[in-house]
C-alpha cells in the first residue's frame, strides 16, 4: 500500500471541514434578523419593463458598433409612427451620441413617411431598399414599429419603397433586426 493512500491519525478529511464551515454559515444565517412582518407601504406600484415605455417616451433605434440599439426619449403625449420617425431622422441627440450611437439612415433631405394602417404601419420610403444598408433598413422598421406602443416586436410594417413594385411586410425582432413576415401571417 502507498504511504499516501493510508489516513494519517491526526489530520482532517476535507470533507469534515466543509461540514464544519457547512454547519457555522447555517448558524450565522439563521440569526441574520430578518424578523416576519407583513405588507409594507412602499409607494406606487412598479411601472414599465423592456418595451413597455408607455406614451411618456418615444422608443428610436439608433445604430451603434454591436448592431441597432434602442434610446428612449421623453415625450409629452402618445407617439404615432411619424414623429418617432421624424426624431429618428434628425439623428441622436448629444447624451446619444455620447453612448456610442450614430445613425446609418440617410441625411439626403428626403423625407421618410409612416402612418397607422390597416393592420400594419405603412412605412413610405424615398430611397430604393438597395441602396439602404440592413441597420438603417432595421433603425426605420424597428422604430416606426415601437411609435405606438412602445414595443416593436410583433408589429408588422408594411414597406413601400420609391418605385418598388408592391409593399413588403416585415416585423422587427428582439434584437432589433428586421425579418420577414412569414407566409402564414405567423411572427417570428
Amino acid at each position: 500500500m502507498p504511504v499516501d493512500a493510508a489516513p494519517r491519525r491526526g489530520t482532517r478529511r476535507p470533507w469534515a471541514a466543509c461540514r464544519a464551515a457547512g454547519a457555522l454559515a447555517l448558524a450565522a444565517l439563521a440569526g441574520c434578523g430578518v424578523s416576519e412582518t407583513g405588507p409594507t407601504e412602499a409607494g406606487p406600484p412598479a411601472r414599465g419593463g423592456p418595451g413597455v415605455e408607455g406614451p411618456e417616451v418615444t422608443r428610436l433605434y439608433f445604430a451603434h458598433r454591436q448592431g441597432v440599439w434602442p434610446a428612449t426619449r421623453p415625450h409629452g403625449g402618445d407617439t404615432d409612427p411619424q414623429t418617432a420617425l421624424d426624431a429618428l431622422l434628425e439623428g441622436p441627440d448629444a447624451a446619444e451620441r455620447a453612448r456610442g450611437l450614430t445613425t446609418r439612415v440617410p441625411a439626403d433631405g428626403q423625407r421618410a413617411t409612416a402612418e397607422p394602417g390597416d393592420g400594419a404601419v405603412e412605412l413610405h420610403l424615398p430611397w430604393p431598399i438597395a441602396e439602404l444598408d440592413s441597420v438603417a433598413v432595421s433603425q426605420l422598421v424597428c422604430t416606426v414599429a415601437a411609435a405606438p406602443g412602445g414595443r416593436a416586436h410583433g408589429v408588422v410594417v408594411r414597406v413601400h419603397e420609391r418605385d418598388g413594385p408592391t409593399p413588403w411586410e416585415v416585423v422587427c425582432a428582439d434584437d432589433g433586426t428586421v425579418t420577414p413576415r412569414a407566409a402564414d401571417g405567423a411572427l417570428p
